[in-house]
């Protein structure tokens, strides 16, 4: 076995574990939420599940993910891993509007929270939510898959802070308001993640160009080369997180066409070399043939 596809292993098995301890993590707060009665317990109880849910996603997306391209999939099967984070961010997206619902009718019927239990539970879960993320912070890193279950988790870990802070203003003062309006915090933390970091995803599955490359740029740069008289149909895309992928149409002086091979691998070079472009596919022209 390789060294790569050990280190794959070791991966899956570190977010195997995260699913496990997350999971018995959720019943644990489910229980302590009921027998409380509070409110932001099952909110983080619930929003806990769905780190669950989206690591066990993230895992079986892994997996598929490293299936080699066929027939039927050329590009491969690295967007299972874009498609599951996708997934992962409307969960998150629905699990907020919610715990909103969920909030505003507390605010309107208040009921009795035992703060003492509240915030016991909370403490040992914020541990889980350490841990959890001890477990999947490097792999977030390189994946947008991980890195959507892995900020599911850090909101986690902020929403049993919150928990915490009010299940301690209930045990000192009194006030159970503080329940559904630190629901209410967590709901908005959670929704605003969503909407920022699912953008980029939605970006990928629209075939949109990489935040950080301008097509303009990069046709400007490519008609300094020897060679090359013009650029038009330039379009950019990710195929996956580690692959982008570029077309062009490049017109060809007529004094240079003889160095047409050679001109195609300057292109591909600096592609490589400026933009970290691995796949492209130029189509050259003649200046009498410019479909531009």
């Amino acid at each position: 076995m390789s060294t790569h596809a050990h280190g794959q292993e070791i991966d899956d098995r570190l977010v195997l574990w995260a699913v496990v301890v997350n999971v018995g993590l959720t019943v644990a707060q489910i229980i302590g939420g009921v027998l409380s009665g509070s409110l932001a317990l099952i909110a983080d109880a619930i929003h806990n599940l769905s780190d669950a849910i989206s690591l066990g996603i993230a895992f079986f997306a892994r997996k598929i993910a490293r299936r080699p391209g066929d027939a039927g999939m050329t590009f491969g099967y690295g967007r299972a891993e874009i498609v599951a984070a996708l997934v992962n961010y409307t969960t998150l997206i629905v699990i907020g509007f919610y715990l909103v619902y969920e909030a505003v009718w507390r605010f309107i019927e208040p009921q009795g929270v035992n703060g003492w239990m509240v915030v016991i539970i909370a403490v040992v879960a914020l541990a889980v939510d350490w841990v959890t993320a001890m477990l999947t912070y490097r792999l977030s890193k390189h994946s947008v898959n991980i890195r959507a279950a892995f900020l599911h988790n850090v909101a986690d870990a902020l929403g049993s802070i919150g928990v915490i802070i009010a299940g301690t203003v209930i045990i000192v003062y009194g006030w159970e308001l503080i329940d559904p309006l630190i629901t209410l915090m967590i709901a908005g933390y959670v929704l605003w993640q969503s909407f920022k970091e699912g953008q980029n995803v939605v970006r990928m599955l629209m075939l949109g160009s990489p935040t950080d490359l301008n097509r303009d740029v990069i046709g400007e740069a490519l008609k300094t080369l020897d060679g090359v008289e013009d650029i038009h149909h330039v379009h950019l895309w990710e195929i996956d997180e580690q692959r982008r992928s570029c077309e062009a149409h490049v017109v060809v002086a007529d004094d240079h066409w003889s160095n047409a091979d050679q001109i195609k691998t300057s292109i591909r070079s600096r592609l490589k070399q400026d933009y970290n472009i691995d796949h492209c596919t130029i189509e050259l022209e003649r200046s009498d043939e410019d479909c531009g």
